[in-house]
């Protein structure tokens, strides 16, 4: 069962605010019942996948330190 928003516990992983809404924007889509790889070929998403994509790679960037990482929901 899902948590409502209240309850919800606080995601201090990184990237963590583009990661819920990708994950949000799949389960909204008709596509729930597929695997999320194939409601990302079917191109449901796209512009939040490239967001997490880019967030997540900025991670490995060692230039990321002085810039610090892309995305929303970063300290």
């Amino acid at each position: 069962m899902p948590k409502y928003y209240e309850d919800k516990e606080e995601d201090t992983r990184a990237c963590a605010g583009i990661r819920e809404d990708f994950k949000a924007c799949l389960l909204q889509h008709d596509c729930v019942g597929k695997m999320p790889s194939e409601c990302l070929k079917e191109g449901h998403c796209k512009a939040l996948q490239t967001s997490f994509f880019e967030c997540k790679r900025s991670m490995l960037d060692t230039r990321s330190r002085f810039r610090g990482r892309k995305g929303y929901g970063t300290n």
